[in-house]
C-alpha cells in the first residue's frame, strides 16, 4: 500500500488549548518502521494536562502531533522489519528506552537518558520508529479488541506504580483520585494483588464506578471533607499500608501522606505542575519511618505484562471507555475533559 504524497487528517497540537485537525502528509517510513493505520486512539489524562499547559516538559513541544494510546493495523513495513507484516493487528507503546545507557543498564529504563518518545495517535496513520517497532510493538491477541490494547500503555503505567509499592495480599492500599487511572489501580489492586481498596473520590459516580471495580470501601472526598478520620477507622487507628495518590495537585499529596500508618509506602503517581514543591513534616517522614516514591512511565517489560492482563480480561475497555467520537471532535472531546475533570476515556476513531 503506497501511501507516499497522500494528505491524512491529524491532530496537531501549537500550544495552549490550542488543537487544530489539519490536513497533513502522511508519514514517510525508514528502515525498521511501521506505518499503522490508527483504529483506536484513547484520551487520556496526560492529554489533557498537556493540553491546559500547552506542552509536556518530556514527551512533546508544540507545535507536535498529539496523542499517544493507539492501536491499529499495520499498512506499510521499512526494510529489515522481521516480527511484524502488512495487515497485523499491533498495539504500539509510546517510547522505547536505547538499552545502553546509566539507567537503562540498572532496569531503570523508564528513566533513560535518550528516552525516545512518539505522538500523534490521533490520526489517519502513525509512524512506529524502528526502536519502538524492536522493543515495544506487540501483535494484538485476536480475541482482543482495539479498544481493549490502547489500554496497554496506561495499564503498563499503573503496574509499574504497583510493583514499586511492593503492595502485598492483604494489605490496604487507598487510592486518592478516580479518573481512569486511579480506577485501574483500584482493579488491579484488588483483583491481582488480592488487597483491600479503599477509594477515595470527589463525586459519587466515581465511587459507584470504583465499588463496580472492586474497591472494599468508599470515601468521599468534597470540599472540606475529613478523609484522614475515616480511613484510620477504616484501619484500627494506623493508617494505610499504601496510599496511591493519582490526582496530580500538592495539596493531595500531602494529604496521602498523612493517611499513611507508620512504616507505610506513598506513591506519588499524579504529576504535579512544573516548579510546585512540597512541605514534608520531617518528623513524621523520620520517626514513622515513611517511604515518599513516585513513579514515571513503563518499561518494556510491563508493556508485555500490561497486554497479557489484557488478553487475560483483568482490564476491558467497557470499564474504561465511555464515549466513542471522531477525530473531527477531538477538541471539543478535550474541552470536556478538561471541564469534567475525573471522567472516563473516550475512543477517537480517525
Amino acid at each position: 500500500m503506497n501511501l507516499a504524497m497522500q494528505q491524512m487528517a491529524a491532530a496537531v497540537l501549537y500550544g495552549k488549548e490550542e488543537l487544530r485537525i489539519e490536513s497533513v502528509a502522511v508519514p514517510k517510513i525508514s528502515a525498521g518502521d511501521l506505518l499503522v493505520r490508527v483504529r483506536a486512539a484513547l484520551t487520556c489524562g496526560t492529554d489533557v494536562k498537556v493540553f491546559r499547559r500547552g506542552y509536556h516538559a518530556r514527551m512533546i513541544r508544540p507545535p507536535a502531533l498529539f496523542g499517544h494510546e493507539l492501536s491499529g493495523d499495520i499498512v506499510e513495513v521499512g526494510a529489515g522489519v522481521k516480527r511484524f507484516q502488512v495487515g497485523m493487528r499491533v498495539v504500539a507503546a509510546n517510547s522505547a528506552p536505547c538499552s545502553k545507557c546509566f539507567y537503562c543498564n540498572r532496569g531503570q529504563e523508564n528513566l533513560c537518558e535518550d528516552l525516545l518518545f512518539n505522538n500523534g495517535a490521533y490520526a489517519e496513520y502513525i509512524r512506529i520508529p524502528a526502536r519502538i517497532v524492536e522493543k515495544n510493538t506487540h501483535e494484538i491477541p485476536a480475541h482482543v479488541s482495539y479498544q481493549d490494547a490502547a489500554l496497554v500503555e496506561p495499564l503498563a503505567c499503573v503496574m509499574r506504580g504497583l510493583e514499586e509499592t511492593g503492595v502485598r495480599p492483604g494489605d490496604t492500599i487507598a487510592v486518592i483520585g478516580l479518573g481512569p487511572i486511579g480506577m485501574m489501580f483500584v482493579r488491579m489492586a484488588k483483583t491481582v494483588y488480592q488487597a483491600r481498596v479503599i477509594a477515595i473520590g470527589r463525586r459519587q459516580s466515581q465511587l459507584d464506578r470504583a465499588a463496580r471495580m472492586g474497591a472494599d470501601e468508599l470515601i468521599l472526598n468534597d470540599e472540606g471533607a475529613d478523609v484522614i478520620t475515616p480511613v484510620r477507622r477504616l484501619t484500627g487507628g494506623r493508617g494505610a499500608d499504601v496510599v496511591i495518590e493519582a490526582v496530580g495537585l500538592p495539596e493531595v499529596w500531602q494529604l496521602a501522606m498523612k493517611l499513611l500508618r507508620r512504616g507505610g509506602v506513598v506513591n506519588f503517581f499524579g504529576g504535579c505542575p512544573e516548579g510546585t514543591e512540597v512541605p514534608v513534616d520531617t518528623g513524621n517522614l523520620h520517626y514513622s519511618e515513611l517511604t515518599l516514591q513516585a513513579s514515571f512511565h513503563h518499561t518494556p517489560a510491563l508493556i508485555l505484562k500490561a497486554l497479557t492482563a489484557v488478553s487475560e480480561g483483568y482490564i476491558t475497555a467497557k470499564d474504561f471507555v465511555n464515549r466513542v467520537e471522531p477525530l473531527s471532535n477531538l477538541l471539543d472531546v478535550m474541552q470536556h475533559l478538561m471541564s469534567h475533570n475525573g471522567h472516563m476515556k473516550t475512543a477517537i476513531i480517525p
